[in-house]
Order: C-alpha cells, then sequence, then structure tokens
C-alpha cells in the first residue's frame, strides 16, 4: 500500500538570514548527498535535518535519528552499524543498526563531532562506498543512505588540530548549512514566540489565545536567547501554562532557575564566601545594602519586574517589598506602612 504524503517539516521565520538558510536547504533537499547542519544550540538541526529528507526523493522511505553525544565508543558503534550474533557478551542475536535500517532513506546524526575516531572511519567508508561490516562479523552489508550529519563544533579547526577526520569532513561538507542564531534574527522572535503560544493553547485544551503584552514583547525582543528557539519555546510555555485562560501573557521568567537561594556548587561558595569576608576595616552598613539591593534586582527580573510576583516571591507582603524598593532606590515616592503590617 502506497505510503501517504506526509507533511513537510517548516521551520518558521521571515528574516533574510533565515529565509537564506532555507532557501539552501530546497537546493539541496533533491540530491542525494551528504550535508553538514552547523549551528548553534537549540536552533533547530533535526527540524532543518527533517527538511531535507521529506522534500527529497527519499521522502517515503526510513528517516532515522541517532545522537552521537553520551554514547560509548562500543555502544555507538553498535548502534550505528549493528552486530552479529556472540559479538560480546550478552549478543544473544544479530542487530541490525541505523545505518542499514536506514536503507534507501536518510540517516541524520546529531552532534557528529562526538564520534570517536574508530567510528568516523566507518562512516567514512559508508559515505564513500556504501558497504561495512557489523560489529563482529566478516560480511559485507551493501547500504544507500543519505547522511545528514549536524553539529555546533568548529569542525574544520578540530580537523586542523587531529581531533576530526578531515577525510570525512570534506565527505560530509558536500554543502553546509549554517543556521544562525536566534539573536541575529530578531524579526522571527514573535512570530515564532505567536506559534508556540499557539500551539501550547491548543495542549492547554484553551480556545484562544489573547497575547502577549508589550512589556512582555519587549522583554523577549531585548533577550540575547544563548539557548535560540528552544530556550524561546521553554519560556513562551511556562509563561503561557501560567497565565490565567483568557489573560494576555504579562509575565515571563527568562531563567527559571534565578533565586537568591539557588543552591550553590560547594566550588562556588567557598570562592563567594570568601570574596564576601572582610579582609581589612570596611563599611559593613553599606556593604549589607550593597547585598540587598542585588538580591532585589535578581528578583525583580526574574519576576519581570511585577511587584506583587516578586513579593510572593521573596516571602513579604506587597507593602513590605515597596519599602524595601524605596528604601534601595529602585522605585520613587515615600514608604507606605500599611496599618495591618
Amino acid at each position: 500500500m502506497a505510503r501517504a504524503v506526509p507533511e513537510v517539516p517548516t521551520p518558521i521565520g521571515r528574516s533574510p538570514l533565515f529565509q537564506a538558510a532555507m532557501a539552501a536547504v530546497s537546493r539541496i533537499a533533491p540530491l542525494s548527498r551528504p550535508v553538514l547542519l552547523v549551528g548553534e544550540r537549540g536552533t533547530g538541526k533535526e527540524l532543518v535535518a527533517a527538511r531535507l529528507h521529506y522534500l527529497s526523493p527519499r521522502w517515503n522511505q526510513p528517516f532515522l535519528k541517532l545522537n552521537c553525544g553520551g554514547l560509548t565508543d562500543s555502544l555507538l558503534e553498535t548502534e550505528l552499524f549493528g552486530h552479529e550474533a556472540g559479538a560480546f557478551t550478552g549478543a544473544q542475536r544479530r542487530r541490525l543498526g541505523r545505518f542499514e535500517l536506514a536503507h534507501r532513506g536518510t540517516l541524520f546524526l546529531d552532534e557528529i563531532a562526538n564520534a570517536p575516531m574508530t567510528v568516523q572511519e566507518t562512516i567514512l567508508r559508508v559515505v564513500e562506498y556504501g558497504s561495512f561490516e557489523r560489529v563482529g562479523g566478516s560480511e559485507t552489508v551493501e547500504v544507500d543512505v543519505r547522511l545528514v550529519a549536524a553539529t555546533n563544533e568548529d569542525l574544520p579547526s578540530m580537523a586542523a588540530e587531529g581531533r576530526f577526520r578531515a577525510d570525512l569532513l570534506d565527505r560530509l561538507a558536500f554543502d553546509v548549512v549554517t543556521l544562525p542564531p536566534l539573536r541575529e534574527r530578531p524579526e522571527d522572535i514573535e512570530v515564532l514566540a505567536e506559534h508556540i503560544a499557539l500551539q501550547m493553547a491548543q495542549e492547554l485544551r484553551r480556545d484562544v489565545f489573547p497575547g502577549f503584552t508589550p512589556r512582555v514583547l519587549a522583554a523577549l525582543q531585548s533577550h540575547p536567547w544563548p539557548g535560540n528557539v528552544r530556550e524561546l519555546k521553554n519560556v513562551v510555555e511556562r509563561a503561557v501554562y501560567r497565565t490565567e485562560p483568557g489573560h494576555k501573557v504579562e509575565d515571563i521568567v527568562l531563567d527559571p532557575f534565578a533565586s537568591p537561594w539557588r543552591p550553590l556548587a560547594a566550588s562556588s561558595a567557598r570562592s563567594d564566601g570568601a570574596a564576601r569576608r572582610p579582609m581589612r576595616p570596611y563599611d559593613f552598613v553599606a556593604h549589607i545594602n550593597d547585598i540587598e539591593q542585588d538580591l532585589l534586582k535578581q528578583a525583580l527580573a526574574t519576576n519581570a519586574h511585577h511587584q506583587k510576583r516578586t513579593a510572593a516571591f521573596l516571602g513579604m507582603t506587597y507593602h513590605q517589598l515597596r519599602n524595601q524598593l524605596l528604601k534601595h532606590g529602585l522605585i520613587g515616592g515615600k514608604p507606605v506602612v500599611p496599618a495591618d503590617d
């Protein structure tokens, strides 16, 4: 029975840099040649790899994925090339690897820079000759696989230093598509945020998503997004689920770990403590004021400068927080002393 035509994965963006990258993907997709995707973490390399596959003549064949990071050398080798029965302790029967399972389709290898040299050598042979042997076997296996690899490392520098096979890099880099980081495509931030928010609203079974307040949009635009689209997705989904249905998102938490009581690593705690210990006579009151002011600023930033939420975050009443902010010159006006405080 013929397979239904799948929906082609479509990364979202309208910035010129993003559109140029997607045009490059469309040009190379029809060819059965290797492609190397380069980009920071969270830029959507896996989504682009899927788009390469589904825009190719191989769209109705397998699309398999494997992350080369976090696997031991032997486990990565068996995952890629399979093994014969008895190849090692516990190998009771033959197992097919990803290359064999992806025959006539596409194999996406993420974090290719983490593949050990011995595995890189076998990958090179598959790319060049379309053949390999399973672990523990001598039978040559022939495959037709289009390889798409991805990395957030500088592979040319690694090859120059002998930490990545230069001949494999030459083969993988038939064409290289570099995905721009989110901070370089500000035109896409609001578009992506709206898309993510709508999906989250649907997941929460809400009829509508009212949108973001201008202050939240400004905060999204000004953030550097070191984690790129993946980080944006976390921030927006967190904000949507914390917002009452029918209300606009008016608060975001950019760093969920930010807290005055965040545990420090032992080394950090020791160095921080040493830095805070007075080594000579000094102004104790000014020192404590500086610490209090820093903690207040951190708490305000964590809670998008929403004072009532910041007060609850710090275990204070709203009026207690207001007095602290006034004391440290973080807002204007006079201290408020309510009758019930």
